[in-house]
């Protein structure tokens, strides 16, 4: 069983989604994620601190990730293409 100091806050938050989308990020980019608070948060009306937590070997893998900038898909595909008037 793993002990609490095995794990790490990589960020903390005040919604249970957007934690969640972080700790979904973090999995679809193999690291494993747990969100913890959001059930006492949401006895509190969605107000309180909600953590996303790692393993502590993966925290700096987890940290780069979350600070790194999202890029705009609109530079990678190019400018839209204007639709000509008939």
């Amino acid at each position: 069983m793993k002990r609490e100091e095995d794990f790490k806050t990589v960020i903390t938050l005040n919604d249970a989604i957007s934690a969640q989308m972080v700790a979904g990020m973090l999995k679809e980019n193999g690291i494993p994620a747990a969100v913890f608070g959001a059930d006492s948060t949401a006895m509190l009306n969605g107000v309180g601190n909600i953590d996303v937590k790692v393993n502590a070997s993966d925290y700096d893998a987890a940290m780069e990730l979350i600070n790194t900038p999202v890029e705009d898909t609109e530079e990678e595909e190019g400018p839209e293409e204007e639709e000509e008037e008939a």
